[in-house]
């Protein structure tokens, strides 16, 4: 089995992930998880695309699990706003 070039890069992001988060920081490492999310969504993209919806999905979840602060304050505030609406 080949490994594609972007699931080495995804595995190399997810151990920076990890690495970030152990370092201390004084704004809760949102910093951090902006460069992450940054670096991380066109890198998702690619994974899709080179791999397939199944291993995409599975990029998608080991990504969610080292950002899941930014990811539970995204879908807190959209569902705050579809009761708004």
């Amino acid at each position: 089995m080949d490994v594609s070039p972007s699931l080495i890069l995804a595995l190399i992001w997810l151990i920076a992930a990890n690495v970030a988060a152990m370092i201390p920081s004084r704004d809760q490492h949102r910093a951090r998880a902006r460069l992450l999310i940054g670096v991380g969504l066109p890198l998702l993209v690619w994974v899709f695309v080179q791999n397939g919806p199944w291993i995409g999905l599975l990029v998608l979840a080991a990504a969610g699990s080292v950002l899941r602060w930014p990811l539970f304050f995204l879908l807190r505030w959209m569902r705050a706003r579809f009761r708004e609406g």
